[in-house]
């Protein structure tokens, strides 16, 4: 019994080791500076691809029907997304989802970002900078402006968005019925951060909300960086999920908020105002009318 313990306890701690610190060659380590070290056969065995998309004809599209869908990362279930929302966290190698994707464009590992979920005018990082970061001269420089003719950098105050100012993601999928394997699928298009532009964390005082839809990402684009990109797996801390795989398999809670229709993909809210219950209620309805379609394929 004593032993029984003993083992029982030390599998806690390290349990607990390898969920505090979320990191490789924890029990190997002769000193704590070699945990988070890979050895050679780790960094080749993680040195992957994302799997790849099967081939999909258009033939074979019995049926497809488009989604948009909201976030939102005040839910539990949705956490994976949002934390750790310290990005100058150096104790991991975890990062939000929202830091992965803006340091991939800016360092150009992702050149696909469009201005809305219909990938029609791309956008460039001058353009996304415009809405993540924002400055805004002082009183103090206004006056040694008119005085001097330039502005010190201390009187210049700059407001950027980060991790923690995201609010919700707003995702474009396509359903669609394989009728060669006769299942319904869905396939991810594209993903899209939603916050407060940069400007309105300088006037957050005066009431000012002007919450938007910073960039559009086309998901398949960026299945790589997302791939190499570890979320947190509350389930079993030793083994991350990539946040390709996470949203792949949908391991998120998402209210519908469009489909694609005759009025011109008109939005839930569009013809149901001000009652957020109905909303809700008939955003239920469409993904159990797209559930139907699998379940009705096969009555005869």
């Amino acid at each position: 019994m004593k032993y029984a313990n003993v083992v029982l306890c030390t599998l806690g701690v390290l349990f607990g080791m390898s969920g505090v610190h979320a990191q490789v060659n924890v029990l190997n380590a002769k000193t704590p500076e070699d945990i988070g070290k890979k050895t050679e056969a780790q960094i080749a065995y993680d040195n992957d691809e994302p799997l790849p998309y099967g081939y999909v004809d258009e033939r074979d599209v019995l049926w497809s029907r488009t989604t948009w869908e909201i976030i939102d990362l005040d839910e539990r279930v949705n956490f994976p997304l949002y934390y750790p929302i310290d990005t100058n966290n150096i104790g991991s190698d975890r990062r939000s989802l929202y830091d992965v994707l803006v340091r991939a464009i800016k360092d150009g590992e992702i050149e696909d970002v469009y201005t809305d979920s219909y990938f029609t005018e791309k956008r460039t990082l001058d353009d996304i900078s415009a809405s993540l970061v924002y400055r805004d001269t002082t009183d103090l420089g206004i006056e040694q402006y008119n005085a001097e003719g330039f502005v010190d950098r201390e009187y210049i105050r700059e407001f950027t968005l980060d991790a923690g100012d995201i609010e919700e993601w707003r995702i474009r999928g396509y359903w669609y019925v394989d009728k060669r394997q006769g299942e319904l699928k869905y396939r991810l298009l594209g993903l899209c951060p939603v916050a407060g532009e940069a400007r309105s964390k300088a006037f957050e005082d005066t009431g000012v909300d002007s919450k938007v839809e910073l960039f559009w990402i086309w998901f398949p684009g960026a299945r790589d960086v997302l791939h190499n990109a570890k979320a947190f797996n509350r389930k079993n801390t030793s083994q991350p999920i990539s946040y390709d795989h996470l949203l792949n398999s949908r391991r998120f809670n998402a209210v519908i908020y469009k489909e694609d229709n005759v009025q011109g993909d008109r939005s839930v809210n569009a013809y149901i105002n001000d009652n957020a219950l109905m909303q809700l209620l008939e955003s239920e309805r469409i993904k159990e009318g797209i559930r139907n379609i699998e379940i009705d394929l096969w009555n005869y």
